[in-house]
């Protein structure tokens, strides 16, 4: 059997899948808690040996990604707040990033300061469009080369400049990769560079930096951070559909989602966006979660009117506990209850965000009436009773009172066998196990 052993070391558990790569079959799967206090090899380990029980896998490829430790935290500096800041920012959350920080216009002390405090793993340096201002990046680069800045850097504005910018801070020791402009013109979006070079960067320096592991094997394994495998996997999903979709992925730490749009020819001239549009594109709220950011949910939630007093004050004690508790598993009906009214309310403002733009910087938000396909990911979603987990899923489609126009006749299902990962995972390697992967989402059972 010709398989790969496909592996998430999320937050709170590593998720583990057995494909063969011949027919993309799932072969077989395991979880283990993600053991980020101690060294993240020893979860790891425990869930590929009860993954691979029996299989003949002793010299299979393993496949890993990882969002223990946080994440990848990026901060941006651009030119100026809405374009090349924000052009930056949609770059950097499509790279699977958690955007901590962004910055526009030339860096003074108190700039710097700030973005110190923000404890970036790795600084998007971007700013003027090819042929256009260079003065403001050159400042910045400059300002960073002589506060003797060691964080990573990637560097992808103005091309004129680029190399000699490249030069300076390298010389400056600053680690420095240079990528192609995430904004060559007003209106184009380029994020390909930028997310490849971020990628490289996480590979390289951040995933050792968080100190998860001893030694060097977890950093040599780990080939992407898992929000951008996530959405390598969603964007396969998409060309097999042949659509509009959305992926809502609630897991212990933070809510993704993931949508992906069919361009639009006729955003052209005047009415497009200055800062370009990103038709596949994801975001990411820190403060939802299941476990360690549950109390967020309900702050958000009564924020958002989805909750009325007396359901928040009940369901505060409820979060508060799970957040003190991040390996809390429900024992009960009663616990599973309360586990999916958080997840729906997570799920719910999560998606509003997405859509309204406010969590995308695109004025205004993004188109999901056409999406054929809405995909709910995430524990709390897979291992839930399927009514709790259509439940969840039928929250996001009956918001109407989110203030977004909702998807006019999209199917709801769950990525029961957490495979969406494991597809963007093998999608440059194996492209055909990676499709068929995702075809066991498209055809999943509606919820």
């Amino acid at each position: 059997m010709n398989v790969a052993v496909c592996a998430d070391v999320g937050s709170t558990y590593t998720k583990v899948a057995v494909v063969d790569l011949d027919g993309g079959r799932l072969v077989a799967a395991a979880a283990a808690p993600t053991t980020v206090t101690s060294d993240v090899l020893h979860g790891l380990d425990a869930a590929v040996a009860a993954a691979t029980a029996g299989l003949p896998a002793r010299d299979a490829p393993w496949y890993v990604c990882s969002s223990a430790g946080g994440g990848l935290r990026l901060a941006v500096v651009g030119y100026e707040h809405l374009v090349t800041a924000q052009a930056g920012r949609r770059v950097g959350l499509s790279a699977g990033a958690n955007v901590v920080h962004v910055a526009a216009g030339r860096l003074g002390a108190a700039d710097l300061a700030a973005l110190r405090a923000a404890r970036p793993d790795v600084v998007l340096l971007v700013g003027g469009t090819d042929g256009g201002d260079a003065d403001t990046l050159t400042h910045n680069a400059t300002r960073l080369a002589k506060a003797r800045w060691r964080v990573p850097v990637v560097l992808a504005g103005n091309v004129d400049v680029r190399d000699d910018l490249h030069a300076l801070l390298a010389a400056a020791k600053v680690p420095v990769t240079a990528a192609d402009n995430v904004l060559p013109r007003i209106g184009v979006l380029a994020p390909a560079g930028a997310r490849a070079a971020i990628r490289e960067v996480f590979l390289r320096h951040v995933i050792g930096g968080k100190r998860l592991s001893r030694g060097p094997r977890f950093p040599r394994l780990v080939r992407a951070a898992t929000p951008d495998a996530v959405l390598t996997g969603v964007e396969v999903l998409a060309d097999t559909l042949g659509g509009d979709l959305a992926v809502v992925d609630v897991g212990g730490a933070t809510t993704d989602v993931y949508s992906v749009l069919t361009p639009d020819e006729r955003e052209s001239g005047p009415a497009r966006q200055v800062a370009g549009s990103l038709w596949r594109a994801r975001t990411v709220e820190g403060d939802l979660g299941m476990r360690w950011s549950a109390p967020g949910v309900v702050r958000a939630a009564v924020e958002e009117r989805l909750v009325d007093p007396a359901e928040a004050d009940g369901l505060a004690g409820a979060a508060h506990a799970r957040a003190a508790d991040p390996g809390f598993l429900p024992g009960d009906a009663a616990e599973r209850t309360v586990d999916a009214r958080i997840a729906a309310l997570a799920a719910t403002v999560a998606v509003r965000r997405h859509a309204r733009g406010a969590a995308t910087g695109e004025r205004a938000g993004r188109d999901l009436r056409e999406v054929k396909l809405l995909v709910g990911s995430g524990g709390v979603l897979r291992h839930a009773p399927a009514a709790d987990a259509a439940a969840v899923l039928a929250a996001v489609l009956a918001d109407h009172a989110g203030g977004w126009p909702l998807p006019r006749a999209a199917r709801p299902v769950v990525d029961a066998d957490y495979v969406l990962a494991a597809a963007g995972l093998l999608a440059a390697d194996h492209p055909a196990a990676a499709r068929a992967l995702a075809l066991r989402v498209q055809a999943g059972a509606p919820c």
